[in-house]
């Protein structure tokens, strides 16, 4: 029953993409990239060449600009200044800065949004956002589209053949879907297109239920209230293209003109996990992904900031670069602390070390007036540097001694996390127990993972290649297509060993759940399968540990599925039964877990499902120090990061070069938020 849709659903949404230029790929990443996002319309000319020689002093080599600046550049419709551009660029070309030029259609003109009020966003309870802000804009609408196509050509033009020019930028942050006439038009068009039929769209949705049968394609809701589960993950979907549409309209425009040299990203922000859409579509027609790293209150986070470096380089299989990344404090946290000394630095070698090839800070200097003046800056609204400026210019300092050494290299791993965003908005729908956080979940597994491994790959579940990777993890794989799971079993049977979270194969592509029980299509590989699902509201006993939030009763059907762990007292239901179970599958095995298991626990699991795929430790390493490796063809760099507050002692496996203090080392002593980057020959 609508199996060819199911796998249309499994597949990319875009099919446009279109290959980057081995040119753009090179400007990416032949060096490290240092610099900010400056905004020069926002102060005199004459101040310029100090804003870059500053610059120039603490290292930078890249600068951002022109993402905010639309009512500059067309002061009225189709009066364009382009020439203040042209300028910036070249005067920042003297200073030996490149320049990344951000499109500005997250802001549109005053004269436009009074002139053409239909270009504004419509909220999900069907209010018309005003001028003032930013991200008021409909993603959707026809007009804002052509308007922001003939600007974006109009950058192109003036500086698509600029030298300076390494790349651009589209737009900023995407965000917010709009809910006005043209996206309701946008929407039963996809469906249309999606379906063919209403009784194809009623049969996958099971309408019959509570009477939500559909005869006209007008009477599909089209709204943020929560309803039917299968509507809400096609909505998803539906938004996923719209923005794809938005990007490459502009994409379009900076192609026909720019030199193939120059790179197109965008810089995704919502602290990477955000999934109001699919960033692996998003990112397709991209030559590499892009994100805003910021910390918000408190302190660094090591785990899940390196973490979520790893889910945006997985985003495009490939190094990627940081956009946006805090410069001490931000102004929109409940409380904007400033990070401790040290650790803006180690927050950029951080990002370096998981695979970012550019670093970027947000912003340059304070704005005079706006919704972000309090953010912090490299410089003051004097002009004048701010106490975080000296730890930039070291991280200057660092970059320009490692760059050649690092340029070139990326992180590899044995092993894969899969991330997909049609299971997490599945449970999210269906939440089941409110303290059931995917993300955390996704960390329980990585935190064991990234303590033995120098690199995690976290990668995109129904597209990315699994075949180099001995251990491949599914933390929290809801959705399980029938394609995902031919390419599942194929991985297991070719000698993968594959480990399923909870939750895992519940439901299928159109959100339904499946007929067989899970882990759905798997179950017969599996050897086993999940007889009831309980939120729980206590802990309950489990070999060595315990079990918390959610807990699965798992049976046995196979002679040869083994029990790995067992419920101890629990709840009634699960008491003695099996918790984790696995089988050994034509060359590689596949595991199902069936709760969210405590540390030691899962430290276990992963201990052994490593041992089992063959998989070596690295180096060991004290608390606090975070271990981060990239690859080269002959060498490998080693970056280790004290994020403690305590010196720690590291001992080396064997000597290695170190690129920031000199010498050959076996040994070295970190101090807090202290760095090192080595090298040693490629093993």
């Amino acid at each position: 029953m609508l199996a060819a849709a199911a796998l249309a659903l499994s597949a990319p949404l875009s099919a446009h993409a279109a290959p980057a230029a081995a040119t753009s790929a090179q400007q990416q990443s032949e060096r490290l990239w240092l610099g900010s996002a400056w905004y020069p319309e926002q102060w005199p000319e004459e101040r310029w060449a100090e804003d870059l020689r500053l610059m120039k002093a603490h290292g930078a080599n890249v600068v951002r600009i022109g993402e905010f600046a639309w009512s500059r550049m067309e002061t009225a419709e189709g009066a364009y200044d382009m020439g203040w551009l042209v300028r910036a660029t070249r005067l920042a070309a003297k200073y030996g800065i490149s320049v990344v030029v951000g499109t500005p259609t997250d802001t549109p003109p005053a004269w436009m949004t009074q002139r053409y009020p239909d270009v504004l966003r419509v909220d999900g309870d069907g209010r018309r956002l005003g001028h003032g802000g930013r991200r008021q804009f409909s993603i959707s609408s026809t007009r804002y589209r052509q308007l922001s196509r003939a600007v974006v050509a109009k950058m192109a033009e003036a500086l698509g053949q600029e030298p300076n020019v390494i790349g651009w930028q589209i737009g900023n942050e995407y965000t917010d879907e709009s809910y006005d006439p043209d996206a309701r038009t946008a929407w039963v068009a996809w469906l249309k297109q999606r379906y063919g039929t209403l009784d194809k769209l009623n049969d996958a949705w099971t309408t019959a239920y509570w009477s939500q049968t559909y005869g006209g394609w007008e009477q599909v809701p089209f709204n943020t209230e929560k309803g039917n589960p299968g509507l809400m993950l096609e909505q998803k979907r539906f938004i996923t293209s719209q923005w794809i549409a938005f990007q490459k309209n502009q994409l379009d425009a900076i192609r026909a003109t720019a030199s193939p040299r120059q790179f197109i990203t965008t810089n995704l922000g919502g602290l990477g996990w955000a999934n109001r859409f699919d960033r692996y579509a998003i990112n397709r027609d991209l030559d590499f992904a892009s994100w805003d790293n910021y910390v918000g209150t408190g302190h660094l986070q090591p785990y899940r900031n390196g973490a979520t470096h790893d889910l945006v380089r997985g985003w495009k299989r490939k190094n990627f670069w940081v956009m946006e990344i805090q410069p001490g404090f931000v102004n929109w946290a409940p409380v904007s602390n400033m990070l401790s000394p040290g650790e803006t630095r180690a927050m950029a070698w951080q990002a370096i070390g998981h695979g970012a090839d550019g670093i970027l800070y947000w912003q340059w200097r304070n704005a005079l007036n706006g919704q972000e003046t309090m953010h912090g800056s490299i410089l003051g609204p004097d002009g004048t540097p701010l106490p975080v400026y000296p730890e930039v210019t070291q991280i200057g300092r660092d970059m320009a001694k490692a760059s050649t050494a690092v340029a070139g290299t990326q992180p590899v791993s044995p092993v894969a996390i899969l991330q997909d965003y049609p299971s997490r908005w599945a449970i999210d729908f269906q939440l089941h127990h409110k303290d059931y956080d995917q993300i955390e979940v996704l960390l329980d597994y990585y935190r064991p993972l990234k303590d033995a491994l120098g690199a995690v790959d976290i990668v995109e579940a129904a597209a990315a290649p699994l075949a180099g990777y001995k251990l491949v993890v599914a933390p929290s794989l809801n959705v399980i297509t029938d394609d995902m799971a031919a390419r599942l079993a194929a991985y297991v049977r070719g000698g993968g060993h594959l480990i399923l979270g909870p939750r895992s194969g519940m439901k299928d592509g159109f959100n339904r759940l499946a007929v067989q029980r899970q882990p759905g299509p798997l179950a017969d590989l599996l050897g086993g399968r999940v007889e009831q699902f309980y939120a729980l509201d206590e802990q309950v006993a489990v070999d060595g540990g315990t079990a918390s939030i959610w807990a699965e009763d798992l049976s046995t059907a196979a002679p040869d599925t083994q029990v790995l762990l067992r419920y101890g007292k629990a709840n009634g239901w699960l008491d003695g039964h099996p918790a984790a179970i696995t089988r050994a599958v034509g060359k590689g095995r596949i595991t199902y877990v069936g709760a969210l298991f405590d540390d030691a626990v899962m430290k276990g699991l992963i201990d052994r499902a490593m041992a089992d795929a063959g998989i070596a430790r690295e180096f060991a390493i004290p608390a606090d120090v975070e271990l981060m490796t990239r690859t080269g063809k002959d060498r490998e760099i080693v970056i280790l990061i004290n994020h403690g507050r305590e010196p720690r002692d590291v001992a080396l496996p064997g000597a290695m070069t170190d690129i920031l203090a000199g010498g050959r080392k076996t040994a070295l002593t970190l101090a807090p938020e202290g760095v090192a980057v080595l090298e040693r020959k490629a093993r």
